[in-house]
């Protein structure tokens, strides 16, 4: 498994783990079939609506296209849709265990997920692929279904070798969106464990946290729990040093204490 470091606003890399590729492979293929299993549903309803209607009226055929796109309109929704209410994953990610975040290690942005959701082209060429294998009875003899089969295959194989080959494990998606997947499981992404309670009754230490960007505050709080999972006493001290510096703060804390405090002030703060 490997493992990319990504720089913080301090000059302290935290690290990330890639998933494996499997992990990718099988989060993909529990999600191509419930995709399966909902196109099974969506033909048994429309066949039924079809039993329903009067073949014999001129609006009928308008009437099945209007209901054939209103379901599988989820089924081309369906990575777009997970991804932004679920934090970057679905729901073969989230069995498996992995997500995608921007590449900073923050949360991906709406346009970010759009982009990858635009470029799933492989996804597309597997079903295609799957498609012809399973009725294209007489489709290996037409010179047109034969190039649309190579160029599944290219695009297929272009993505393998891209996830593969790559320190970062990216597809063609997420070279152009700066997206990456990590495991979730081993490492939290920045964004997702910045956020935490803070009593009503709590008092604030250290105000001047609210002169730190957003980017500024996950990076402290993943170069918080770096440091408290390794054990890198010199990674929080080195942390602590320069935001006192820049904040020009005076404090006796031990950098794990100073660290901590300082993101509940934000968080107490920023709700205020």
């Amino acid at each position: 498994m490997s493992v990319i470091k990504i720089p913080t606003s301090f000059n302290i890399d935290v690290e990330f783990e890639v998933p494996e590729f499997y992990r990718r492979l099988l989060s993909l293929l529990i999600d191509m079939v419930l995709e399966f299993l909902y196109l099974l549903l969506a033909i048994w309803i429309a066949n039924k609506i079809a039993q329903s209607t009067d073949p014999l009226s001129d609006d009928t055929p308008y009437n099945m296209q209007a209901v054939w796109l209103m379901l599988l309109l989820p089924l081309l929704l369906y990575h777009i849709i997970l991804e932004l209410t679920m934090n970057g994953q679905s729901i073969g990610k989230k069995i498996m265990g992995i997500k995608v975040v921007h590449e900073n290690g923050g949360r991906a942005s709406i346009g970010q997920f759009l982009i990858r959701w635009l470029l799933r082209v492989s996804d597309v060429w597997i079903a295609v692929l799957v498609l012809i294998l399973a009725f294209g009875v007489g489709f290996w003899n037409d010179a047109e279904a034969t190039f649309i089969v190579l160029a599944a295959l290219s695009f297929l194989i272009t993505d393998i070798v891209l996830v593969v080959s790559s320190k970062k494990g990216q597809r063609i998606g997420d070279v152009l969106a700066h997206t990456i997947l990590i495991r979730t499981n081993t490492r939290a992404n920045i964004e997702e464990t910045v956020f935490q309670e803070v009593a009503d009754t709590y008092t604030p230490v250290f105000p001047q946290i609210m002169q730190l960007s957003d980017k500024d505050i996950n990076a402290i709080k993943s170069i918080l729990e770096t440091a408290k999972r390794k054990g890198d006493f010199n990674m929080a001290a080195t942390a602590s040093e320069k935001i006192k510096a820049h904040l020009k703060i005076n404090s006796s804390m031990s950098p794990f204490d100073f660290l901590d405090v300082l993101l509940k002030d934000y968080n107490y703060l920023s709700v205020k």
